[in-house]
C-alpha cells in the first residue's frame, strides 16, 4: 500500500471521531505550547541576565584599596591609603591586554538643587568610565579629561537624581546643584539602567571627576578603587594576575607579606549565571518530559481504544491479503498524524502566549528556532514510541479471531 493510501486512510478514520481525535491532540498541544513558552522565559531571563552582566561591564576588573590595620584593628576593605593615580596609569601603560583604566574615590553627600534636596552617592571616576561600562548619555555628554586634569566642578547625574531634584524627564544639562554647599555644573544625564539584581539603584548616582572628589570633598592624595576594561574576555585572568604583579612591585611588598590592595573580576557573576542557566534547563527539561508524557499516554490510551473498535476491520483487511506490516504501518500513521497536527497547534499556541507574557506582563521573552524545531520533532518520536504498542497489537490480530469478534 503506497504512503499516500495509508495517510488518506488514517485521516478517514480520524474524521470519524472528530471529538476524540480532538481531545486526544489536546494533550499533544498543551505539551508542545508548554515547552516552547517555558524555553521562550528561559530564553528571556537568560537575555536579561547577560544584559545586567553587559551593564556592569562585559571585561571587568575591580581593584581596590586593601585593608589598614591600627592598634591591632582592621579598618576594613577600602581603608588603605597607598593606592595613587599613578598607579592606575602604570596599569594602563604597563600591563598588556588594558583596554580602559579609570580611577576611583566615592563620597556620600547631600545634594541641593533649588528647594527639593537627595542624598546620593558621589562616584569619584574617570573619562573611560563610561566605555567600561558600555553606558551612554541620554543628555548632555560625559566630563572631559581636562575637567579631570583641572578638578572641574562639573558632573553627570543619574536619572533618578535627575528625577528628585529636578522633577520626572526635566532636562537637567547645564543647571547648577549644590554637593556639600559647593555648586557643580551638571554637564550630563545618563541613561536609566534600572536595578542590579541586588536591588541597587544604578540611576542614583552622581559622577565627577576623581580629582574633584579628592580635593573638594576628602581633602587626599590616594584612590580608592581601579576600574580596569580587558581587551578580551579570555584575557581576564592574566590581565588581573598581571595587575596584582605590577602593584606588589610597586607597593614594595615583600614575598610572604599580604597584599595592600585587592583584584576581583566578574566570575562571580559568570558562575551565577551558568548556575541560572543549569537550573533554568533542567526544569524546562522536567516540564517538557511531563507534558509530552501526558500526550504520549493520551495518544497510547486513545490508539488501543480504536485497536478494539476496529477488530473485526482489521482482520477483514488481514483476511483479504494485508499483511502485519500494512496493518501496523496504518496505525502508525494515525498516531503520528495526530502528534504532528497537536505539535503544529501547540507550536502557534506557544507562540501566542509568548507574545502574549511579552507584552501584556511585561516579561522577556525569546522564541528560538531550535527550540521550535525541538518541541516539533518530540512530537513525531512520541507519536511513534506511543503509537507502537496499539499498532504492533494490531498487526498481531489474527484474522479469524478478529473476524468473530463482537
Amino acid at each position: 500500500m503506497s504512503i499516500v493510501m495509508t495517510f488518506r486512510i488514517a485521516l478517514k478514520a480520524l474524521n470519524r471521531n472528530k471529538m476524540r481525535t480532538t481531545l486526544t491532540m489536546l494533550g499533544m498541544i498543551i505539551g508542545v505550547a508548554a515547552v516552547i513558552t517555558m524555553v521562550a522565559l528561559g530564553n528571556g531571563a537568560s537575555q536579561s541576565i547577560e544584559q545586567q552582566i553587559a551593564s556592569a561591564g562585559t571585561n571587568v576588573i575591580m581593584v581596590m584599596a586593601g585593608n589598614f590595620t591600627t592598634g591591632g584593628v582592621r579598618q576594613g576593605a577600602g581603608a588603605s591609603n597607598t593606592m595613587m593615580p599613578s598607579d592606575a596609569e602604570a596599569i594602563r601603560s604597563e600591563v598588556p591586554g588594558v583596554q580602559y583604566v579609570a580611577a576611583g574615590v566615592d563620597q556620600g553627600a547631600q545634594v541641593v538643587a533649588g528647594n527639593q534636596n537627595w542624598f546620593s552617592r558621589v562616584q569619584g571616576t574617570d573619562v573611560e568610565l563610561p566605555l567600561i561600562r558600555s553606558w551612554q548619555t541620554e543628555s548632555g555628554a560625559f566630563f572631559t579629561s581636562a575637567d579631570v586634569a583641572s578638578a572641574a566642578k562639573v558632573c553627570v547625574i543619574g536619572t533618578t537624581v535627575r528625577d528628585m531634584l529636578f522633577g520626572e524627564g526635566v532636562e537637567a544639562v547645564g543647571q547648577v546643584i549644590r554637593i556639600r554647599n559647593q555648586p557643580f555644573k551638571v554637564v550630563g544625564v545618563m541613561t536609566s539602567r534600572g536595578q542590579t539584581a541586588m536591588g541597587q539603584d544604578q540611576d542614583d548616582v552622581i559622577f565627577a571627576p576623581y580629582t574633584t572628589v579628592q580635593k573638594k570633598f576628602r581633602g587626599i592624595t590616594y584612590i580608592q578603587s581601579v576600574t580596569v576594561s580587558a581587551a578580551s574576555a579570555d584575557s581576564i585572568k592574566k590581565v588581573a594576575e598581571d595587575i596584582a604583579t605590577l602593584l606588589r612591585a610597586r607597593h614594595k611588598i615583600l614575598s610572604g607579606d599580604p597584599d595592600d590592595f585587592m583584584v576581583r573580576t566578574l566570575e562571580d557573576i559568570a558562575a551565577m549565571r551558568t548556575e541560572t542557566t543549569r537550573t533554568m534547563t533542567a526544569l524546562l527539561a522536567s516540564i517538557a518530559g511531563v507534558s509530552l508524557l501526558v500526550g504520549g499516554i493520551g495518544i497510547m490510551n486513545i490508539m488501543l481504544v480504536s485497536v478494539t473498535e476496529r477488530t473485526r476491520e482489521i482482520g477483514l483487511r488481514l483476511a483479504i491479503g494485508a499483511r502485519g506490516r500494512d496493518v501496523l504501518t496504518q496505525f502508525l500513521v494515525e498516531a503520528i498524524v495526530i502528534s504532528l497536527l497537536g505539535g503544529s497547534i501547540g507550536i502557534g499556541l506557544g507562540y501566542g502566549l509568548s507574545w502574549g507574557l511579552s507584552r501584556f506582563l511585561e516579561w522577556p521573552t525569546f522564541v528560538s528556532p531550535d527550540a521550535v524545531a525541538v518541541a516539533f520533532g518530540f512530537a513525531a518520536a512520541t507519536g511513534i514510541f506511543f503509537g507502537f504498542y496499539p499498532a504492533r497489537k494490531a498487526s498481531a490480530l489474527d484474522p479469524i479471531e478478529a473476524l468473530r469478534y463482537e
